[in-house]
C-alpha cells in the first residue's frame, strides 16, 4: 500500500469516528486558549482544565493578567509540570500583548512565536483553532501515530509536520490534527498499541507482526 493510500484511509476513517472535533482545552477566547495551550506542555488536557477555571477567574485578559504577580499565577498552576517557567511565561506574554499588540493575541505565526513561552506547536494550535488559519500542530500523539501509520519516518516533529501537510489536503488540517489526537488517546495509545493492535494499524499494515519502535519527538 502506498503512503498516499494510507493517508486516504486515515482521513476517511477518522472522519467517520470523529465527525465532531471539540477543542479539548477549556477556554473563552483566543487569549485564554493561548494560555491553556501553553499550560498543556508536558501535561494532560484534563489537568489543565482543572486549574484554568481558577486562573481565568483571577484574570482572563492580558490587561488583567499582567497585573498579577508570577507567584500568584504559580500558586494556581502549581499542580502542572514546569509550573514556574509557565507562570513566568504567562506574566511575560501578557505584558508583551499589552505593550506591543494592543492587548490582542496576534493572528500571525511570527507574532505568536515572539511571545515568551510560545513555540511553533502552541502557535499552530492558536492559529488553527482560534483564528481558523490552516495549520497542522504536531504533538506527541500525532508524531507517534504518523510513524506507526507509515506517514513519516519521524526524525523530528518538524519533518512530521511537513510530511503530513504534504499528504493531506489543507482544508482538512485543522480538524484532522484533533481527530488524530482523539484516536491516539482512545485506541492507539503509547502502551495500548504498538503498531500491531488497533484498527487503523492493522488495516494499514495487515501483515505487520513486530512492534513499531517510534522515534521520540
Amino acid at each position: 500500500m502506498r503512503k498516499q493510500q494510507r493517508a486516504e484511509i486515515v482521513l476517511k476513517r477518522l472522519a467517520e469516528l470523529y465527525p465532531e472535533t471539540p477543542i479539548p482545552l477549556d477556554h473563552r477566547d483566543p487569549f485564554t486558549l493561548l494560555i491553556a495551550v501553553l499550560l498543556s506542555a508536558q501535561c494532560t488536557d484534563k489537568m489543565v482544565n482543572r486549574v484554568t477555571p481558577a486562573l481565568f477567574d483571577l484574570a482572563d485578559t492580558p490587561e488583567q493578567m499582567r497585573q498579577q504577580s508570577v507567584d500568584a499565577i504559580l500558586e494556581i498552576i502549581r499542580p502542572l509540570g514546569l509550573a514556574p517557567k509557565k507562570a513566568a511565561a504567562i506574566a511575560g506574554l501578557s505584558q508583551r500583548l499589552v505593550d506591543e499588540f494592543d492587548g490582542q493575541v496576534p493572528q500571525t505565526f511570527e507574532g505568536l512565536e515572539s511571545l515568551p513561552g510560545v513555540g511553533h506547536k502552541t502557535a499552530s494550535v492558536v492559529m488553527s483553532q482560534a483564528f481558523g488559519h490552516p495549520a497542522f500542530p504536531v504533538d506527541t500523539h500525532i508524531h507517534r501515530l504518523a510513524q506507526r501509520w507509515g506517514l513519516t519516518d519521524g526524525k523530528n516533529v518538524q519533518q512530521t509536520e511537513r510530511d503530513l501537510k504534504a499528504l493531506f489536503p489543507e482544508s482538512s488540517w485543522n480538524t484532522l490534527h484533533l481527530q488524530i489526537i482523539f484516536y491516539g488517546r482512545e485506541y492507539c495509545t503509547a502502551r495500548g498499541c504498538d503498531g500491531t493492535r488497533c484498527e487503523l494499524c492493522t488495516t494499514l499494515y495487515p501483515n505487520r507482526r513486530k512492534p513499531v519502535e517510534t522515534k521520540k519527538a
